[in-house]
């Protein structure tokens, strides 16, 4: 199984979100940067208006995994920093999965 590299660094986010551009729905916002690599690297951010560690958790996860199942059918060579919203922490997965698709789509880095 492939591994979903990555971003760590407060410089790497704070790049993304100062030249990438960004579209958002009522529970996530993406920011997308092309980054010259073969691999796209993602970031997510849920800060504490979301919930509680629990419930950033859980929307972190479903985040990750929608992202996953995803990943082949997306552009490669992108920085992609994903934020929730406070709406997320009552999504199920089903919500997150077609929200994060949406945003894929309306970025254009879906390949089919």
């Amino acid at each position: 199984m492939k591994h979903t590299v990555s971003l760590k660094k407060t410089f790497e986010f704070r790049k993304v979100y100062g030249r990438g551009s960004s579209i958002a729905n009522r529970l996530l916002v993406m920011y997308i940067l092309k980054n010259g690599q073969t691999y796209n690297r993602l970031g997510i951010s849920v800060s504490k208006k979301v919930g509680n560690s629990v419930v950033r958790s859980r929307v972190t996860r479903l985040i990750r995994e929608s992202y996953r199942l995803k990943e082949e059918q997306i552009q490669i060579g992108y920085d992609i920093v994903i934020i929730a919203r406070n709406t997320a922490s009552k999504a199920t997965y089903w919500d997150i999965d077609s929200a994060v698709a949406h945003l894929c789509r309306k970025h254009k880095i879906n390949q089919n």
